[in-house]
């Protein structure tokens, strides 16, 4: 059984891992084509680590495989024998998922002759952690198989420094604080996270940095990493990220400051090198987008 799903219930686990919607997960189950350990499961029985998951999925294709395929803006911030550290620009998937017809990190990466760790389900062989299509900024690539099992470890003890700059609605108050708040899906809207009692422990620290008169620049630290994790909690606290209508951003600040995505950028990603030994910590420079709607919200926009 793939990790990170233990604990869930079956019609949530299988949407997640195979990119179903909850609907058509919570079918398979009530027609009786997911077994685990060889019994038939219902769709509210919850998975258990360690145990033999079977799915029958009739008219479901094979796992998406990366094209190796050149992107335009991807930039490549450090490599080694063990690892490959990229700056990944905004419309670029980390890896091949059901229905994204687009570019991908491991396709790009593919295409400028970067072996990556095989470890891994076959469509994000070597990815130890992602970020969203709209989110720009530092991803880590496993390139050993040593360095794919040292790196996961590191995320899941949440030894990695991950700091993220968001720029926010309004003013959050208080300036500093924590969002204690466990994440999980939408309950009725399967391309959305949202707060739930049933979902994931997740934690976000978060720093104002810069306040103007519409919103505010904010240094954001994660202790977990769930989907949309920022984008979630900073909607929860009713201070959605600019640019973020998937959760509720305000669409008319977005077009005055001429955004047509998240203002959300992964600015630095620390961590011990596998090989090494060693803390190592990489920087990124905000996207021109970006840059521009900073530039236009400090001049009063």
């Amino acid at each position: 059984m793939p990790e990170g799903v233990a604990g869930e219930r079956v019609d949530a686990a299988l949407a997640r891992m195979l990119g179903l919607s909850r609907t058509r997960a919570a079918e398979l189950a009530a027609t009786g084509k997911v077994r685990v350990e060889g019994s038939i499961v219902g769709k509210s029985d919850r998975l258990v680590a360690g145990a033999w998951l079977e799915v029958d999925l009739p008219g479901v294709a094979s796992p998406v495989q990366a094209a190796a395929e050149p992107v335009p803006g991807l930039r490549v911030v450090h490599n080694d024998a063990d690892l490959v550290v990229v700056d990944k620009p905004v419309g670029v998937a980390a890896h091949p998922s059901p229905g994204w017809t687009g570019s991908t990190v491991i396709g790009g990466l593919a295409a400028a002759g970067y072996t990556i760790a095989t470890s891994g389900a076959a469509e994000r062989q070597g990815v130890v952690h992602r970020l969203d299509v709209g989110t720009s900024g530092l991803m880590v690539v496993a390139k050993s198989e040593h360095a794919y099992s040292v790196l996961k470890q590191a995320f899941r003890d949440r030894t990695v420094d991950k700091t993220y700059h968001a720029v926010v609605q309004g003013r959050p108050d208080p300036s500093r604080g924590t969002v204690d708040a466990p994440i999980g899906r939408h309950p009725t809207l399967d391309y959305k996270w949202a707060v739930t009692a049933e979902g994931k422990p997740s934690v976000t620290h978060y720093v104002t940095l810069e306040v103007f008169r519409a919103a505010s620049l904010l240094e954001i630290h994660l202790e977990t990493g769930r989907t949309h994790q920022i984008r979630v909690h900073m909607s929860a606290l009713r201070h959605p990220c600019v640019g973020d209508v998937t959760y509720s951003a305000d669409p008319t600040l977005a077009a005055r400051v001429g955004l047509n995505r998240q203002w959300l950028h992964a600015v630095r990603l620390g961590f011990v090198h596998p090989g090494t030994g060693e803390r190592v910590s990489y920087e990124s420079a905000y996207a021109d987008d970006l840059r521009d709607a900073l530039d236009r919200l400090r001049s009063g926009e």
